[in-house]
């Protein structure tokens, strides 16, 4: 008679026959590596924008100006190279590193609008698809700033 938590011969060699098929199909991380690539992507992109911010004070600009200059050029070179497909890849590379800071959320912005273009054409692909990740976000920070500039300027009208 078989023990209650002994399977029978068959099964235990389906599970360990699945077993094995898992094993051989998990993609293994090395936690230090990718820590380090993240570390060094986001040390990249940190260093370009501020050598941006630098470039935009030595123009003329005060902290403030060169601060947002930098903010739409990291923009718009993150666009780019989503657009050319260069992004994607340096970010499976980078990890976090190249996700967290605003060069990934201009990405997440700009890749499904990218990749529907071609399907469903400019409006229903680039127009609709554009705003499938990130337009929550982008649709709250636009209406509540529409509210607080409202409230601003009520104040400013009644207050003097």
């Amino acid at each position: 008679m078989m023990k209650s938590d002994q399977l029978p011969p068959e099964k235990e060699r389906q599970q360990q026959q699945y077993n094995d098929i898992v094993k051989e199909v998990t993609p293994t991380y090395n936690l230090w590596g990718n820590m380090a690539k993240a570390f060094v992507v986001g040390g990249i992109i940190c260093a370009i924008g501020q050598g941006i911010t630098n470039a935009a004070q030595m123009l003329g600009a005060d902290q403030k100006d060169a601060s947002l200059w930098c903010t739409l050029i990291l923009i718009g070179i993150s666009v780019l190279l989503t657009g050319l497909n260069i992004y994607p890849t340096f970010a499976k590379w980078g990890g976090a590193g190249a996700l967290v800071p605003i060069t990934g959320f201009a990405n997440s912005v700009a890749a499904p609008a990218i990749e529907f273009r071609g399907s469903e054409g400019n409006v229903f692909g680039c127009g609709a698809k554009i705003f499938s990740i990130c337009g929550p976000v982008i649709l709250y920070g636009i209406f509540t700033s529409w509210v607080l500039g409202l409230i601003y300027w009520i104040y400013s009208m009644i207050s003097g």
